[in-house]
């Protein structure tokens, strides 16, 4: 079959194209930056990569008319506080364009909705789901709570707070009931729902075997992981509060800690398990979904992370827009070492960020990080998904990847920290040589005053990261 896959940078996106793929089926890929989009060089043969942004229409022109069937897989907790009219108005141009092909049917992963009133990010998936139902085709729309998998935002939080609070004070919207399911089990509904003509035209909610307050989830985790945890839950905490407290002690970012915060005081809890009767799948429990996933980390096997996603820090557009690094009225620090080794130099470049840290002063990229927090930045937690591959749109702590070739040797960050301006930060290794270049474009003069602040801490940073790196 030749299916359409909306959101294929996405958490969900990038594991249902590698499933679909050894499925043997053939996918027609929609992305808003090809330089975001990734996949294994072995799948290749069996896509179409095609670049589409559902708020313009005229972008929608390049999808074939000749696919089977698709999925929306699209979600958006963005920096815009009408979010929820974005999507609406992407459902809507979603269900135009897939009216002039040959689709039979659309399949759209959602949320549960079981329980009122909705929380505004509920309220937009339900209203996402009923502009889809619309459409000239069979419609199908699987509801989902908590997803259980690696580098998923859920479980991530989950793992903050354990690992990171033996004692947590925590609101009371904790007693509220989910319903969790594992990563592995969604792919599977996902797969088997698509042109299954007993879905057709119907919503059904998917979750795992157990249904668990959010409380227990994380005491469950500290059980998997042998740890004694202990939780008190008080009334007086504001979901202001709650979402700060979230935002602070975890790696997720204040706008997502801010819609999780109010979708957590709804019970996302399944009406029944009709679909598993259909398509013959029983669902894994909580902890044995916990177990895999931590196995799956510890084997360095995370395909995807919510980390890597553009709603993880400050960027609002395409990471194509930031590839020309600026000159004019930038402000710059360039450094030059020879180098060696230049495999030993490149594998330490690729491992930058996250567990391996910066090399040298580590503190101050810490104290950095922090500050960063304070302000309502990315901070440092948001480490990175794998520990020595790049691509372009992953995370690393505060910075984006705009472009990573370790054959040509180039690395390209863009910061994501809360700045008076814009900064990238270059990496080339040319000939024995490598260079290293900081560029800051500041934003009227309190960035020309940050800039020249800090010059001396860069001088200390960036020359002994260097150094280090070429080694």
């Amino acid at each position: 079959m030749k299916i359409l896959i909306t959101g294929a940078t996405g958490y969900i996106g990038k594991r249902l194209t590698l499933a679909l793929v050894n499925q043997g089926h053939d996918l027609v890929c929609c992305v808003r930056d090809k330089n975001r989009f990734s996949p294994p060089s072995a799948i290749l043969p069996n896509l179409e990569v095609i670049e589409v942004d559902f708020l313009n229409k005229a972008s929608l022109s390049s999808i074939p008319k000749d696919i089977d069937g698709g999925y929306y897989l699209m979600h958006s907790m963005s920096s815009s506080t009408d979010y929820d009219k974005l999507e609406l108005i992407s459902a809507i141009n979603f269900r135009e364009a897939i009216n002039k092909t040959k689709a039979q049917h659309v399949v759209y992963l959602s949320g549960i909705i079981n329980q009122e009133p909705l929380s505004k990010h509920l309220a937009s998936r339900k209203a996402v789901e009923d502009e889809l139902a619309k459409g000239d085709y069979h419609f199908t729309s699987l509801r989902a709570g908590i997803i259980i998998g690696s580098g998923s935002a859920s479980f991530e939080i989950i793992r903050d707070l354990v690992e990171k609070l033996p004692i947590m004070i925590v609101p009371m919207w904790l007693k509220t009931r989910c319903q969790p399911i594992s990563i592995q089990d969604v792919l599977h509904f996902l797969s088997k729902t698509l042109l299954n003509p007993a879905t057709f035209d119907q919503n059904f909610d998917i979750g795992g075997p157990d249904i668990l307050t959010y409380k227990s989830m994380l005491l469950g985790y500290a059980g998997v992981r042998g740890l004694r945890r202990h939780i008190y839950m008080v009334p007086v905490m504001t979901r202001k509060l709650s979402t700060f407290w979230l935002y602070f002690v975890t790696s997720t970012s204040h706008k997502l800690a801010s819609a999780l915060v109010e979708s957590m005081t709804v019970e996302v809890v399944c009406r029944n398990d009709d679909l598993n009767q259909i398509l013959g799948i029983k669902p894994i429990g909580y902890k044995e979904a916990l177990t895999k996933t931590l196995l799956k980390i510890e084997q360095q096997q995370i395909i995807s992370s919510w980390k890597d996603s553009l709603i993880s820090g400050r960027f609002d557009s395409n990471i194509s827009e930031f590839l020309s690094v600026p000159t004019h009225g930038c402000f710059f620090y360039k450094r030059q070492r020879n180098v060696m080794d230049r495999e030993e130099c490149l594998s330490k470049i690729w491992r930058l960020g996250g567990e391996t840290g910066w090399y040298y002063a580590n503190w101050l990229w810490e104290v950095r990080g922090f500050i960063d927090k304070i302000f309502g930045g990315v901070g440092l937690r948001r480490g990175r998904t794998h520990i020595n591959r790049l691509s372009g749109g992953d995370a690393i702590d505060f910075w984006r990847v705009l472009y990573s070739n370790r054959d040509e040797g180039r690395l390209l960050l863009f910061a994501e920290m809360k700045l008076p301006g814009e900064a990238w930060l270059e990496f080339k290794l040319s000939n024995g040589i490598l260079y290293q270049k900081a560029t800051f474009r500041p934003k009227g003069i309190v960035g020309r005053i940050y800039w020249y602040t800090i010059y001396p801490m860069h001088g200390l940073v960036f020359r002994g990261l260097l150094n280090q790196l070429s080694k």
